[in-house]
C-alpha cells in the first residue's frame, strides 16, 4: 500500500472511532496538534450561568434618611458573652455590644458596627459572664421621621419600631425591652445615671445570712474601697471612694437569696470582692469588723490577698435615671410582643431541662460513693460557684500577703508605656 505524502495543504486524516497515531508523519502529527488547537481557541466559549447572575447591591443612601437620638433598655444573660463591652481586639466569646450592634448595622439602623459612628454611651460595663435585667445604652440611630416631627408624640406610631426590628434579629439571651425617643436634654446613659443596682444570688447552704446581712449593712455610705476591687494601671485611678446608698441581704425563695446592693458608681470587681468578704463573715471565718478594717485605709493602706466570688451569679438589676418616656412591650403589640416572648418558654425549659438531667447524672456518678469522712481541720470556702475552695487552714485576712498600692501598680504601668514609646521610637527610620 502506497503512502500519501502530506504537504503543507495536505488534510489531516480523518477522525476515526479508534486512530493509530502510531502511523503518522511527524508533519501529520503537528498539523493535528495545529488544527485541535485552533479548534480550541475559537470554539471555546464560557459555560453558561447555572444561577441566574444577582443583581449589584445597591448602596442604602443615608443622605435621604433623618437621624434621632433614643435611649434603648435591654435585658441579657451573660454566659455566653465576653463581658458587655465592644473589643477592638478578637475575643473568644463574642460581647454583648457586638452583638448589638451587628444587629442595629444589618438593619441599617446605624452605618457600621460600630462606638464610633452613632455617640454610642452604656449606663454599667459588665464583665465576662455578668447579666443584666435593665441595662441603658444611648445612640443616635436611623428615623422615619423629621426633626420637627420627632418632637411631637403623636407621630411615634409613624416611627420604626426599633424593638422589633432588633428582636428579630437578636439571639434569644438578648432582649430589647423598652425604647425612649425622647431623653432628657444632654443625656447620656453612663453620666446621667442616678445609681446601679446590683444583685449577688447564692444558696444559704452553711451561711449564717442574719451576720451576713449585719456585715452587708457596713458597706452603707461613703467609703474607700481600693481593697474591695481589682486595680488597673491602664486606669490611672487615684480616687477609690464610693457611696453605696443600699446594701442588704435578701430572701428569695426556699434557701436562695441574695446580696441587693445599689451605688452611684462602681469600681472594676468590686461587688464580687465585696461578695467574698461577706462569704467570709458568714462562715465565720472573718469576724464582721473586717468590713470596716478594710474600708480604713489606714489599717490596711494595701490589699490583702483573697479571692473573689464568681461572676455568673451576679446581675445587674437595674439602672435608674430620673422620669423617662419609656415605650415598653404590651400584649396588643402584636409581632412584637411575640418576638420578645414567644421562644422564652423553649429558653427556661431548656434550662430546666439541663437542671434535671445534671441531677440524674449526679445520682447515677455518685450511687455507690461514699461521702469523704470529715477530718476535724479544714474547711472549704464560699465563692458563689457551688464549689468553693478547699483549705487545710485558714489564714485570716490580716495576716495575709499584700498586694501593691494603686500608686505603684500605676506607675509601674505609666514606667512600661515609656518603654514601649522609646523602643518603637528607636526602631523607626529616620
Amino acid at each position: 500500500m502506497v503512502k500519501r505524502s502530506l504537504s503543507s495543504t495536505s488534510p489531516v486524516p480523518p477522525a476515526m472511532a479508534s486512530i493509530d497515531y502510531s502511523s503518522w508523519t511527524k508533519e501529520q502529527l503537528i498539523a493535528k496538534i495545529n488544527q485541535l488547537e485552533s479548534s480550541t481557541t475559537t470554539t471555546t466559549e464560557p459555560a453558561p450561568p447555572t444561577k441566574k447572575q444577582k443583581q449589584k447591591k445597591r448602596e442604602f443612601d443615608w443622605s435621604k434618611h433623618n437621624q434621632r437620638f433614643i435611649a434603648l433598655r435591654f435585658a441579657y444573660l451573660g454566659w455566653n458573652y465576653n463581658g458587655l463591652a465592644y473589643q477592638y481586639e478578637p475575643t473568644a466569646l463574642p460581647t454583648v455590644e457586638e452583638t448589638l450592634l451587628e444587629a442595629l448595622s444589618k438593619s441599617k439602623l446605624i452605618k457600621e458596627p460600630s462606638l464610633e459612628c452613632c455617640k454610642f454611651s452604656r449606663c454599667g460595663r459588665t464583665d465576662k459572664g455578668v447579666s443584666a435585667m435593665n441595662q441603658v445604652i444611648s445612640l443616635n440611630v436611623r428615623s422615619n421621621l423629621s426633626p420637627e416631627q420627632q418632637q411631637d408624640a403623636n407621630n411615634d406610631k409613624d416611627e420604626l419600631n426599633y424593638m422589633r426590628i432588633l428582636n428579630s434579629l437578636l439571639p434569644m439571651d438578648i432582649r430589647v425591652t423598652a425604647v425612649c425617643l425622647r431623653p432628657p436634654e444632654k443625656f447620656d446613659a453612663r453620666f446621667s445615671c442616678k445609681y446601679r443596682h446590683y444583685r449577688y444570688i447564692f444558696q444559704k447552704r452553711d451561711l449564717d445570712i442574719e451576720i451576713m446581712d449585719q456585715a452587708a449593712r457596713l458597706y452603707e455610705g461613703v467609703h474607700d474601697f481600693r481593697n474591695f476591687c481589682k486595680i488597673d494601671g491602664s486606669k490611672q485611678i487615684t480616687n477609690y471612694v464610693r457611696d453605696i446608698h443600699h446594701s442588704r441581704i435578701i430572701h428569695l425563695k426556699d434557701d436562695y437569696y441574695c446580696f441587693d446592693l445599689k451605688g452611684s458608681a462602681f469600681l472594676w470587681h468590686q461587688v464580687r470582692c465585696m461578695v467574698a468578704i461577706l462569704f467570709l463573715v458568714a462562715q465565720k471565718l472573718e469576724s464582721i469588723s473586717i468590713i470596716e478594717d478594710l474600708t480604713n485605709v489606714e489599717k490596711f493602706p494595701r490589699k490583702p490577698v483573697y479571692e473573689m466570688a464568681n461572676e455568673v451569679p451576679l446581675v445587674l438589676y437595674d439602672c435608674e435615671y430620673e422620669e423617662m418616656e419609656w415605650i415598653k412591650y404590651n400584649k396588643d403589640a402584636g409581632r412584637s410582643f411575640s418576638l420578645l416572648f414567644n421562644k422564652f418558654p423553649n429558653l427556661t425549659y431548656d434550662t430546666q431541662i439541663k437542671s434535671e438531667m445534671t441531677k440524674i447524672m449526679e445520682h447515677f456518678v455518685l450511687e455507690d460513693v461514699k461521702p469523704p469522712i470529715a477530718t476535724l481541720e479544714g474547711g472549704r470556702m464560699h465563692l458563689g460557684d457551688g464549689l468553693g475552695r478547699n483549705y487545710t487552714q485558714y489564714v485570716p485576712l490580716s495576716e495575709r500577703h499584700l498586694n501593691d498600692t494603686f500608686e505603684v501598680i500605676n506607675e509601674r504601668h505609666k514606667e512600661k508605656k515609656r518603654r514601649a514609646k522609646s523602643a518603637t521610637t528607636e526602631q523607626s527610620p529616620e
